[in-house]
């Protein structure tokens, strides 16, 4: 069976129990597979209705949800290639990425942006609302209609993050998502080990939470993952209560993206120190004394003090995150070793992935129970990947993408003798586990020939920096590095973060001027992409007179 035969067997083996379910004020919504079934036959009714055709471009713009599922599963199901955008996006970034693919149909969430879209693109396909499209009455010929897909076949176009400034379609075909889907399913089943059994014969599902975009393409991974296994899959629909959804949920795993867990540890952190007194010094010490017994460098009385916190102090924390967390799983960016090492402190092993919208989201997993802090896991089976020029990640696997859409040089310039250049800098240990290091494009090459990763600079300065946002290094071509700093911080806390930091950093890393802009990179202002990622080179070329400032004081 391939991906999506899979998922529809598995919806009719849970006819009369939930797979799916929305979050919404406070309560669960569930929706069970024979309903979810329905869905996606109203859903592929009305596409066959509409004229779509094999190949033809759909797009998806919508916030998360069941009809957001459906209707995605029913695209491919009727032949058609999914193009999901991110609903938050600017119009006119949702227009230039439409028009860039054609699609004969916009599917749109709302019609506030049904009509933002056709005020930036008066040409544009038919568009229809998830209201019309749900609205459908099904036929006999949905119904009974069956699934024709090659590997070969395209079944979705995922637009990159587009760090440059240009978005490149990503095509994925059926043979990626039958491959990669055995690999995640694998890895969560080790991960969750025997469930028990019911009357039916079927394990106890796994309980899942998710809040990231399924137009990501991890994410997007994730969601197809569940509905193809045995899985209870909850769906946030209001980010602002996400603690509160999350505990409702009480999952068993989640995905997350690394800024989440830094304001969770941040947030954890800040209200011990809120509070004071005996609980902040139990927090304290027992943390310190776990951080210090794990490096080998215990000192007298740090076995009582992690022993106390261990008993008293760090399950319940772990049990008000969520009761029955067994993992978090994290990718999309660099995790900070510390905050991968405090979650471990709680009980809560942070698993992560490696991987690009070319590779179909994945890479690298961790393997559960053989975690290295600080790395990314071993290549997935039957996968290969090793280092090129320059110590860049090359990948080779039924995983590739087919290439860019309508960008045949593109394409070559990153395929070449069937190995995928990542364009991350990387490095594997003995055991096979993975770091990635940064980004080739990314790097700064100095006036004095010292080449310099940016990412690990800035990750310890946004931590020494509570409320700094982001920061982006810059210096290619100049004597010294220099530092923007986005966020509500004051310049006597940079400099005494960057007093700190640099003295354990070689001269040539050392950040030695910066600049503070008060409000933070936003998508909306365009300076991150969609997937919370800086915009390099369009942010220096906005702040171009500021940094040209920093050297010219500085060399007066």
């Amino acid at each position: 069976m391939n991906f999506l035969e899979t998922i529809f067997h598995r919806c009719n083996q849970a006819s009369h129990r939930p797979v799916v379910q929305e979050a919404r004020d406070g309560r669960m919504v569930p929706t069970s597979g024979s309903e979810l079934l329905g869905e996606i036959r109203t859903a592929r009714t009305f596409l066959i209705k509409a004229g779509l055709k094999k190949g033809d471009r759909c797009a998806l713009v919508a916030s998360n949800g069941i009809r957001w599922a459906a209707l995605d599963l029913a695209i491919m199901a009727e032949g058609g290639i999914v193009v999901p955008l991110y609903a938050r996006q600017s119009p006119s970034e949702l227009v230039e990425m439409m028009q860039d693919c054609s699609p004969s149909l916009i599917c749109c969430g709302d019609e506030t942006l049904r009509g933002a879209i056709a005020e930036h693109w008066r040409e544009a396909p038919r568009s229809v609302l998830f209201d019309e499209i749900f609205a459908a009455a099904v036929s006999d010929a949905s119904e009974d209609s069956g699934i024709n897909l090659k590997d070969s076949d395209p079944v979705t176009i995922i637009y990159t993050s587009g760090t440059s400034g240009e978005a490149k379609g990503v095509i994925l075909s059926a043979g990626n998502l039958n491959y990669m889907l055995r690999c995640t399913a694998g890895r969560l089943e080790l991960l969750m080990g025997n469930q028990s059994r019911d009357r039916e014969g079927a394990g106890t599902p796994d309980a899942v939470f998710h809040y990231l975009p399924f137009c990501f393409c991890g994410s997007w991974v994730l969601l197809l993952t569940c509905l193809s296994r045995n899985s209870l899959l909850t769906i946030s629909t209001d980010l602002s209560k996400l603690a509160d959804e999350l505990r409702l949920a009480a999952p068993d795993y989640f995905l997350n993206v690394p800024a989440l867990l830094e304001r969770m540890r941040a947030g954890i952190e800040g209200q011990f120190r809120q509070w004071g007194g005996a609980r902040q010094k139990f927090f304290e010490k027992g943390r310190d004394a776990w951080l210090r017994r794990r490096a080998g460098q215990a000192r007298l009385f740090d076995l009582l003090w992690s022993a106390l916190a261990g008993a008293l102090i760090f399950p319940a924390i772990k049990k008000k995150i969520s009761p029955n967390l067994k993992a978090l799983i994290c990718g999309s960016a660099p995790l900070a070793l510390e905050t991968q090492l405090f979650f471990m402190m709680l009980g809560l092993p942070v698993l992560q992935v490696y991987g690009l919208t070319e590779t179909t989201a994945i890479c690298t997993m961790d393997l559960p129970g053989q975690v290295e802090p600080g790395r990314v896991g071993p290549a997935i089976e039957g996968m290969e990947m090793k280092l090129g020029a320059g110590e860049e990640v090359l990948v080779r696997g039924a995983n590739l993408f087919q290439g860019y859409w309508g960008r045949p040089q593109a394409t070559s310039d990153v395929l070449r003798d069937g190995w995928f250049h990542t364009g991350d800098q990387g490095e594997v240990d003995a055991a096979g586990n993975w770091r990635i290091t940064g980004r080739i494009k990314n790097l700064i090459v100095l006036s004095s020939g010292h080449n310099v990763a940016p990412e690990a600079i800035e990750e310890i300065l946004v931590r020494k920096l509570p409320g700094a946002q982001q920061v982006l290094v810059v210096g290619n071509g100049r004597s010294f590095l220099s530092a923007i700093v986005a966020g509500e911080v004051t310049s006597a806390q940079v400099e005494r973060a960057l007093e700190e930091i640099n003295l354990e950093l070689p001269h040539y890393k050392r950040v030695r001027a910066f600049y503070i802009h008060n409000e933070p990179f936003t998508v909306d202002n365009g300076l991150l992409t969609a997937n919370g990622k800086l915009k390099r080179d369009i942010i220096v070329e906005r702040f171009r007179e500021q940094i040209e400032k920093l050297y010219t004081e500085r060399s007066a």
